[in-house]
């Protein structure tokens, strides 16, 4: 049985728990089990896609709730078991990076936070700690709607990336 196979045979709460290690909003969820089964993989991104493209600015907070702030991979490890394999994976560029980077990491973070009101979202996989540092500090100056779409077209990147680890064997 392929990983896709099965997706579409299990039943709702599994499918829910596994699509939530996907994207954690409630709202993006429950469409893409009830569009089961599908066809192919691209049918899977493109549902995630389309339904993702729909959500309202809640629903998008509440897809960031689950994510670990870039950096802090203690809380990571506390936090988030459910996706934590996966996390640590796509912010393995902050485990070499020095001490100096990781504070102004969590100084970026706080300030993100304190402005916009959500953690900051990138899609970590193949950057490392400075680009991500990089990444925060220029993404700072923008105004909260701005930021809200660039973070949440961060969250479909990652989205995306955890649906083909879903469906590899």
């Amino acid at each position: 049985m392929t990983p896709l196979d099965h997706l579409n045979a299990q039943p709702e709460p599994e499918a829910r728990k596994a699509l939530e290690r996907c994207c954690g909003a409630t709202r993006w969820i429950g469409p893409m089990v009830t569009r089961r089964p599908f066809l192919n993989e691209v049918a899977v991104y493109e549902a995630a896609l389309e339904i993702w493209s729909q959500l309202e600015r809640e629903d998008i907070l509440e897809a960031f709730r689950h994510h670990p702030r870039i950096g802090n991979l203690e809380g990571l490890r506390k936090k988030f078991t459910t996706t934590a394999t996966w996390a640590s994976g796509e912010q393995a560029g902050v485990r070499q990076a020095p001490e100096a980077v990781l504070e102004r990491l969590a100084e970026g973070n706080r300030l993100y936070e304190e402005k916009f009101g959500h953690i900051f979202i990138v899609c970590a996989t193949g950057r490392s700690a400075d680009e991500m540092l990089a990444i925060l500090e220029g993404r700072l100056p923008n105004d909260p709607e701005q930021e809200l779409r660039i973070a949440a077209e961060e969250q479909a990147k990652i989205t995306r990336i955890r649906l083909e680890k879903l469906l590899t064997p």
